[in-house]
C-alpha cells in the first residue's frame, strides 16, 4: 500500500523559494473570505436558499504584501451591498507591522527615499515617497491628539526637562530643544502633560 500524503518537511523541501507557503497562505485567506461571504449572503456559492439576502457578483483582484511575499487575492463582490475582508485595511495593502517599521524609520530620521530601499530589502515591491508621507501623517495626528487632550484634576508637582535633537528645517539640519513637561497628580501618578519643540 502506498502512502498518499507526504510529510510536511518533504513538501517544504520540494517547494523551493517559499512558493509553497505563499500558495498555502493564499488558499487559506481565500477560504476565509469565501466562508465570510457565505455568511453575508445567507447561502453558499451556487446554493439555492430562501434565506439568501443577496448574490455574488464576481471578484476584484487585490495584492497583500506579507513576509511570505505578495499574496494575490480575489475579493468577492456582491450585487447589493459590499464586502471587504476584516483582516485587510481599506486602500492599504501592507501589514500593520510593515507600517510600524516605516513609521519608526521615519521617526529615526530615515529619508522617505531611503525608506523605499528599506522596504525592498524586506522583500517587498517598494513604496513611493508620497505613501511614506501619508503613513507617517498618522504619527502627527496621534501626537496632536495626545497634546490636545484635556487634563483633569490637580497636578501639584511639575518638572520641565529638555533634550536637544537634530531637525530638518528649510533644507538645513538645525539643533532644537524638545521640552517635556512631566507632572504628578495628588494620587502620585506621574504623566507627561506637555511637549514642545523650540530653539
Amino acid at each position: 500500500m502506498t502512502e498518499t500524503s507526504l510529510p510536511l518537511a518533504e513538501l517544504l523541501a520540494k517547494a523551493g523559494d517559499g512558493d509553497f507557503l505563499r500558495s498555502v497562505a493564499e488558499a487559506v485567506v481565500q477560504l476565509l473570505m469565501e466562508t465570510d461571504v457565505d455568511g453575508l449572503t445567507g447561502a453558499g456559492r451556487h446554493e439555492r436558499s430562501g434565506e439568501r439576502t443577496t448574490y455574488r457578483n464576481g471578484y476584484r483582484d487585490r495584492s497583500l504584501d506579507t513576509r511570505l511575499g505578495s499574496l494575490q487575492l480575489r475579493i468577492p463582490k456582491l450585487r447589493q451591498g459590499s464586502y471587504f475582508p476584516p483582516f485587510l485595511e481599506p486602500r492599504r495593502t501592507s501589514e500593520k507591522a510593515l507600517v510600524a517599521v516605516i513609521q519608526e524609520a521615519w521617526v529615526s530620521g530615515v529619508s522617505t527615499r531611503r525608506v523605499d530601499d528599506l522596504v525592498q530589502a524586506m522583500g517587498l515591491a517598494g513604496i513611493s515617497k508620497s505613501t511614506v508621507s501619508k503613513l507617517c501623517k498618522d504619527i502627527d495626528d496621534r501626537v496632536n491628539a495626545f497634546l490636545d487632550r484635556p487634563l483633569a484634576g490637580e497636578w501639584p508637582y511639575l518638572w520641565l526637562d529638555a533634550t536637544y535633537l537634530k531637525q530638518r528645517e528649510g533644507g538645513r539640519i538645525t539643533s532644537v530643544a524638545a521640552i517635556v513637561a512631566v507632572a504628578v497628580n495628588t494620587e502620585g501618578k506621574r504623566e507627561i502633560v506637555g511637549l514642545h519643540i523650540g530653539p
